[in-house]
């Protein structure tokens, strides 16, 4: 990345050089240069938002993809190439004002070099962000403002075949266990009022240091944006997990967060042999409605209306 903005800058430069002559040219091709250079520098960092102001959801998943702190450091010095460059560019034009053209020449390319140097400092700086930047582009487009519902539970318990059958997403669902890659996100709409659903990724029942990133995403879901937490139990063990480990973890969880849980029995076509609150099967189309029902109530959301006063 830092190559192209160096030929984007001097390319540049040269096209303009082209259309004076003398020194004029030389202090036209170090202004074009350096503006070329800082605006481009700063377009990088503008890119990016307030991280002390964005939603702590994002925040986390953020800081589990990227590590916030090195890409804030990044940013910064990327800030401050982009207010170097400027500088250069305006100390080269003074400094070639009032030479012939041949020293003109040779002040312009000491700082072209100057300048190169500044863009090269920062080349991993620019690497990293870039990097950032292609690991969040997917990130869901969660609107803490609504209310959410957070689907838990362990791996292939049937979390994205309830999100797809309820809402309008379409996970890939496979037939083994971390299939679910990241936060998955579906909405519907009950009574006039938008719902958000999100399907975590498989969570397992050890400490937080121990969990893995995909596992640290759930947690994060959990922790920010839940409004109720819909925590799946398959009972007929073809999940791969034996139900001591799964209630287990849902005690875990209504322990760690202070929201609503219930807890639903999925695949009860096949077993019902677990104490749940609701029972239902994705597959046959059952219980299904009444879960989701349930759920929002629990969340029991009303809309702020506006203030009428009484006539």
């Amino acid at each position: 990345m830092a190559d192209e903005l160096l030929d984007q800058a001097f390319s540049r430069a040269a096209r303009s050089g082209r259309a004076k002559h003398g020194v004029e040219a030389q202090e036209s091709m170090l202004l074009t240069a350096s503006n070329v250079l800082s605006d481009n520098l700063g377009n990088v960092v503008r890119a990016w938002p307030d991280f002390d102001a964005v939603d702590p959801f994002y925040y986390d998943l953020a800081d589990v993809l990227v590590d916030v702190n090195a890409l804030r450091q990044s940013l910064s010095e990327v800030s401050w190439a982009s207010r170097k460059t400027n500088e250069l560019g305006r100390e080269y034009q003074g400094k070639v004002r009032g030479k012939d053209p041949e020293a003109a020449k040779r002040i312009r390319k000491q700082g072209f070099a100057r300048m190169a140097d500044v863009v090269e400092e920062v080349a991993g700086d620019l690497e990293r962000i870039a990097d950032a930047r292609e690991s969040l582009r997917h990130l869901p487009d969660i609107r803490p403002e609504d209310p959410t519902i957070v689907i838990a539970g362990y791996p292939n318990v049937g979390k994205s075949s309830f999100l797809n059958e309820v809402t309008n997403a379409r996970t890939e669902i496979a037939e083994y266990p971390f299939t679910t890659k990241g936060v998955q996100l579906g909405h519907l709409e009950v009574d006039h009022m938008r719902y958000q659903l999100v399907d975590t990724p498989g969570l397992l029942d050890r400490p937080m240091e121990e969990r893995n990133e995909i596992e640290r995403q759930a947690v994060s879901a959990l922790s920010h944006v839940a409004d109720c937490i819909v925590f799946l139990v398959d009972a007929s063990g073809s999940c791969g997990y034996p139900i001591e480990d799964q209630l287990d973890l849902r005690n875990e969880l209504r322990e760690r967060f202070d929201v609503p849980l219930i807890t639903v029995c999925n695949k009860a076509d096949l077993s019902e042999s677990v104490d749940a609150e609701y029972y239902m099967s994705v597959t046959e189309d059952r219980g299904v409605d009444t879960v989701l029902e349930a759920a929002i109530e629990e969340i029991g959301y009303e809309p702020e209306l506006p203030f009428e006063e009484s006539g």
